[in-house]
């Protein structure tokens, strides 16, 4: 992963599979080319293998589960995704949260077949404890505000703040935040207040053009970098 960074999970929207979803990743993928910020699709297990064939950006399972290889009827496995062509995975996300043994699981499964893994907690608390398990990234994401349109930036913004300060004791790790993101201010808010990128769903997926919402958010992005880099 590169960043500054964004995650657009596709969740089970009406958009999120068949013809729809691989036009919808295309349009991103031709946003995250253009612009050259990275942006990652986390598309239902039965797209991964049609839209990473497609598109150049990287491409997310929304969720592994944390059971060997064997006798578990409709267990989606680390392994499976990774034949399948993605490039990582969400892991304990807010609408399928896992224990931490699990998490660890999937960390170090992951891990050993080159997927990169981003772990979604609930509070900043969590940052370390969670980040030392050795995910790629950890995203932040208050449950109350998830789908809100009122974001954590701007609700909440000492989460992103005591979340940098928590990231920071962990080497290598990096911060994404999420919940009710759904403007290139939010976004620029969010990395301008220390965070590596945010994570989105609906914004994206339920507006009626798809490609202009994630524009914005890259010119939020990319505005909030290059004020960072002159310190402005």
């Amino acid at each position: 992963m590169k960043f500054p960074i964004l995650i657009i999970n596709f969740k089970a929207y009406e958009n999120s599979y068949g013809e729809k979803a691989l036009q919808l990743s295309k349009s991103i993928d031709k946003v995250a080319r253009e612009s050259g910020i990275e942006i990652v699709v986390a598309v239902p297990s039965t797209m991964i293998h049609r839209i990473s064939k497609e598109v150049s950006i990287p491409v997310f399972a929304q969720h592994v589960d944390a059971v060997p290889e064997g006798a578990h009827t409709g267990a989606v496995t680390p392994e499976m995704i990774k034949e399948a062509g993605a490039a990582g995975t969400l892991v304990n996300h807010s609408e399928r949260r896992v224990r931490a043994d699990e998490i660890d699981d999937v960390i170090k499964r992951s891990r050993r077949l080159g997927l990169e893994t981003i772990v979604c907690v609930d509070r900043y608390e969590l940052v370390v404890p969670i980040g030392l398990l050795g995910p790629d990234a950890i995203l932040v994401e208050p449950p109350e505000l998830i789908g809100t349109g009122v974001s954590v930036s701007r609700a909440r913004p000492e989460v992103i703040t005591n979340a940098v300060e928590m990231v920071q004791k962990v080497k290598g790790l990096k911060l994404i935040v999420g919940a009710g993101i759904s403007t290139g201010d939010d976004v620029y808010t969010s990395i301008k207040l220390g965070a590596h990128g945010i994570g989105v769903a609906s914004a994206v997926m339920k507006s009626k053009d798809p490609s202009k919402v994630v524009r914005e958010f890259v010119e939020g992005a990319k505005r909030a970098v290059s004020e960072r880099i002159t310190g402005t």
